[in-house]
């Protein structure tokens, strides 16, 4: 009977499934194997079907298995986030406010959500980590840090809560120097690809042999937003940077916009940018004091 399922038994089940084997999923529950292997068969028997194919060497998900795999991630999911939610309501405020913020987001309203916090929760201590790509996500997979700032729509789990914050545009430029600056028809895709483009690395592992925006052969990869800024002004290559950063540049004529359509309408780029947590993990008093200051931020 489905109504004799229980959670333990979907969370062995879960295991097994993600470890590949019965000994490994016994090792991340701290069971015995075969106290694993029993709650597997009783799940097997009470849902009448097979979930492992036990005939090789290491079991199998069958075709009910990996059906069924998917509804008891949910499940679990679900259940996780109802008790983080009931211990959130009665947990007092966090000692510390660990943040990741995507490299493209302006620091600005992060330092302005900061103060608001500060001045309500002077006690918590703050950690702040920068990183590219798919490193706030990482970082809030990883539980290296409680409330993320991502932009873009790659990188997404459904681990991850999200909620919509602004438009962050990115420009592609390239110095006053450098000749892609001086032409003035419009530039196409063999031109750009005759120079080098910076790039930002991604940190993380979750997009092995993927690129995002890379539109030449020839890269220069760096790890820092504001070695790819400094490599750009000296003339070493052309890229995309946040509008906010390159303001005054353009504006002063150190940086030039690169005129080609496949760059964007004007040079130009909206991505949109997300707060981030983990589900089973809601924001804190002092998270959320910071989570509906930066909101405020960015709506002004």
């Amino acid at each position: 009977m489905i109504d004799a399922l229980t959670l333990d038994q979907m969370r062995v089940f879960a295991a097994v499934a993600e470890t590949g084997s019965f000994r490994a999923g016994a090792g991340r529950l701290r069971r015995a194997q075969s106290a694993v292997s029993h709650a597997i068969a009783r799940m097997e028997g009470e849902l009448g079907v097979a979930l492992f194919d036990r005939a090789g060497h290491r079991p199998v998900l069958t075709h009910e298995g990996q059906a069924l795999l998917s509804n008891v991630r949910d499940i679990l999911l679900r259940v996780d986030a109802m008790r983080a939610r009931a211990r959130g309501m009665g947990e007092g405020v966090e000692l510390e406010l660990a943040l990741v913020v995507d490299t493209l987001f302006p620091i600005a309203w992060v330092a302005q959500a900061l103060n608001v916090m500060r001045s309500r929760y002077p006690a918590v201590a703050v950690r702040l980590a920068v990183e590219p790509l798919g490193g706030p996500l990482s970082g809030l997979l990883d539980r290296r840090y409680g409330v993320g700032i991502t932009v873009g729509e790659h990188f997404r789990s459904p681990q991850i809560a999200v909620q919509a914050l602004a438009a962050v545009e990115v420009v592609a430029v390239a110095a006053a120097s450098h000749p892609l600056a001086a032409s003035i028809a419009p530039l196409q895709m063999a031109d750009l690809a005759s120079h080098l483009q910076i790039v930002l690395a991604d940190p993380s592992s979750l997009t092995p042999g993927q690129d995002f925006g890379v539109l030449s052969p020839q890269t220069c990869r760096v790890n820092t937003q504001d070695t790819k800024h400094q490599l750009i002004l000296a003339g070493v290559g052309w890229g995309r940077l946040p509008a906010w950063q390159v303001e005054r540049d353009l504006a002063e004529g150190r940086l030039v916009r690169l005129a080609a359509s496949a760059l964007g309408r004007d040079s130009l780029l909206a991505s949109e940018a997300y707060l981030a947590h983990r589900v089973d993990a809601p924001p804190g008093p002092a998270a959320r004091t910071f989570c509906q200051a930066l909101a405020a931020a960015a709506r002004r």
